[in-house]
């Protein structure tokens, strides 16, 4: 599991944004998003702090995050990948191409690689279905992708 040695600067940052909203009504929404803006996910340790701030149990905070699929407490990594599974691409073979990127990253579903350069991110339907099957790194679409192609964009990427 990747342990991050939080930037200070940051926290500092993120402690400023909780004392300016921590008395708003519903504040820990725009808490958790702010978390998740600045760190890219929500750390353990930032969970703790927004529980102690704001005089919250844990478990609530938790419950709130575990809720919206928006936050995750996986860092991710530069590059996000997503094979759109939706009926158009699977049809046209997008769960090899998802179980070649699997393979070749030696990571699954949700998970980073340890060097935070790859994520594999869960996708339903990009909305490019007469390109299918598609692949997205970052913003960017692959139409037309095919498991061959997995290893040419990895090593372009690297």
């Amino acid at each position: 599991m990747i342990k991050d040695k939080l930037d200070e600067k940051k926290v500092e940052e993120f402690e400023e944004f909780i004392e300016k909203h921590k008395d708003v009504k519903g504040a820990v929404m725009p808490i958790l998003q702010e978390a998740q803006n600045k760190f890219g996910y929500l750390p353990q340790e930032i969970m703790e702090l927004i529980s102690k701030k704001l005089g919250i149990f844990l478990s609530e905070i938790y419950g709130v995050a575990t809720f919206y699929s928006q936050f995750t407490f996986i860092p991710k990594g530069k590059y996000s990948i997503s094979v759109c599974l939706g009926t158009a691409c699977y049809v046209k073979g997008a769960k090899a191409i998802l179980d070649e990127f699997i393979e070749v990253l030696g990571i699954g579903v949700g998970e980073t690689t340890d060097d935070r350069k790859f994520s594999i991110v869960e996708t339903r339907c990009v909305g490019l279905c007469s390109d299918a099957p598609v692949v997205m790194i970052n913003n960017k679409a692959y139409p037309h992708f095919n498991k061959d192609d997995v290893k040419k964009v990895l090593e372009e990427l690297e």
